[in-house]
């Protein structure tokens, strides 16, 4: 693997970089306050391609590879983890569902609109019961000629109120049977479809997390992606994928957390001198600088993987488990390293620090990443 980084990546970072800057930072702190999703922003995006990073120029997106994915989440991320959720689940979740598992016709019909944020997309998989047990989710579809019926709720969805059309898995078949899964693409407006209670949150508030609610929602069985049965297996893959994503957002919003603290150590004067020459103090951002070092290699060690094709169900696991758990230790350090204005929002650490802990629960909590590598270490 080469560790350089290529000119479209520095190209990148560079554009996203000004982006974040002039479009990001003057309001994120108004949004978190006030929970709002910005979807003037993420249209915005979509001029720039960042809202189909992934997805082939036929369909309209930029074509581009997961090096440059993760440069795109990172770098929004050192400014505003909001942000650089949404633009992740828009790109790995609902956008790449139907990139990799829609048939031609599906595929020219939606990716386009995501690709540009044209639309914005939703993914449902969990609902208030069945988090990481997906597998007995309560969500359910039938089928009733060349019709299904959906009934049920699905929670903790990223865009649920604001989403333009949202890939929805439901169960087909009997509880915890194999094969009991089916994926769908539904568009906002189909009678039945209606969006739920919108959740107030710790970090992360600036991205709409909802919940969809569906009620004798009766759709073409052209809406079905794949095979009856078969909505699980797709599950995992776009999840392998977007481990990826949630590590790089993980990755950003350290490196945000880890250059505040930097800055602040050098500027900051305690006895006489800045309280970067202070061993608890040096220490504590040698650690932050180690750690972020180490993520970056975990993930995009997944990335080359995921570029090249080849299987990375336990590597992506690994990044994503540890990206967020350091995500989460650096930004308490920084919080530390700031002292009593890092407790305050005049600062940039307390966001990092709120927005830092959904790394470890979004996309699979971190006790789910170890199950994950250990099945696969045990095979």
């Amino acid at each position: 693997m080469d560790f350089k980084y290529t000119d479209t990546q520095l190209q990148i970072a560079d554009m996203v970089r000004d982006f974040a800057n002039k479009h990001i930072r003057p309001d994120m702190m108004e949004w978190d306050e006030s929970q709002k999703f910005p979807v003037e922003v993420f249209k915005k995006l979509g001029e720039l391609g960042l809202m189909g990073v992934l997805v082939p120029t036929q369909y309209g997106g930029s074509g581009l590879g997961y090096f440059e994915y993760i440069t795109v989440v990172s770098e929004i991320a050192k400014v505003c983890g909001s942000i650089g959720l949404s633009v992740a689940a828009h790109n790995s979740l609902c956008t790449g569902h139907i990139l990799y598992f829609g048939n031609e016709e599906q595929k020219q019909k939606y990716l386009p609109k995501l690709a540009t944020a044209e639309w914005i997309g939703a993914w449902g998989l969990t609902e208030a019961n069945t988090g990481s047990d997906s597998g007995n989710m309560r969500c359910t579809a039938t089928k009733d000629g060349d019709h299904w019926v959906l009934n049920g709720t699905k929670n903790w969805i990223t865009h649920g109120i604001s989403g333009d059309v949202a890939v929805v898995l439901a169960r087909t078949g009997e509880p915890r049977a194999k094969r009991n899964v089916t994926a769908f693409i539904i568009e906002k407006g189909t009678p039945g479809f209606t969006a739920g209670k919108k959740e107030n949150k710790l970090g992360m508030r600036a991205s709409e997390t909802a919940e969809l609610v569906f009620d004798n929602c009766r759709i073409s069985d052209a809406q079905r992606m794949g095979d009856v049965g078969s909505g699980f297996a797709q599950a995992m893959k776009v999840l392998d994928g977007g481990r990826i994503s949630i590590a790089s957002l993980a990755l950003g919003i350290a490196k945000g957390a880890y250059e505040a603290s930097l800055k602040y150590s050098k500027e900051r004067y305690q006895f006489d001198q800045p309280i970067s020459n202070f061993q608890a103090i040096s220490f504590k951002l040698a650690d932050m600088a180690t750690q972020i070092e180490a993520a970056e290699m975990l993930i995009y060690q997944a990335a080359d993987l995921k570029n090249r094709g080849q299987k990375m169900t336990k590597e992506s696991a690994m990044a994503k488990y540890y990206a967020s758990e350091v995500s989460v230790r650096v930004a308490t350090d920084a919080v530390q390293i700031f002292g009593g204005y890092g407790y305050t929002k005049d600062f940039p650490v307390e966001k990092f620090y709120r927005d830092s802990k959904l790394c470890t629960i979004g996309e699979g909590t971190s006790e789910i990443q170890k199950v994950v590598i250990s099945r696969e270490i045990l095979k």
